[in-house]
């Protein structure tokens, strides 16, 4: 009979996956945004004409730095490609109401985690277990 009575909440309730739905989706519209800037930027074939409007870009004089910017951007455009898989991934979670439910212990990842970093997929502990078994 023990067993029936659960004190622990096994996930969240839709009232707050919705709540966490909402965050998720204003990060993923700034995400995209940015991410389609950074594209532009890696994409520009280094003319400066008047459709350069990024002033970082704008303003380098050798083609050796301009390189090494234009590859700095495609690195923050790949990261930022990865950050907008994650949090369509946490979306989808969101839909199958898995989400903010630790892929290894199975415990709710605390709110204040899930505010932080809204595709998290890990409680703290797992995180530090799995880094110090070296495991992903």
């Amino acid at each position: 009979m023990a067993d029936e009575i659960k004190t622990e909440k096994t996930r969240y309730s839709d009232a707050e996956l919705a709540e966490f739905k909402t965050i998720i989706e204003e990060k993923l519209e700034a995400a995209k945004a940015e991410y389609n800037t950074l594209r532009k930027v890696v994409m520009h074939n280094g003319s400066n004409d008047i459709e350069d409007t990024t002033p970082a870009f704008k303003t380098v004089e050798d083609d050796g730095s301009y390189q090494m910017t234009k590859e700095e951007a495609s690195q923050l455009a790949q990261r930022q490609y990865k950050f907008i898989q994650n949090l369509e991934g946490a979306l989808q979670r969101i839909e199958n109401k898995t989400y903010g439910i630790c892929r290894v212990t199975g415990k709710l990842i605390p709110k204040e985690r899930l505010k932080l970093v809204p595709h998290a997929t890990l409680t703290v502990e797992a995180k530090e277990m799995l880094a110090k078994t070296g495991k992903n």
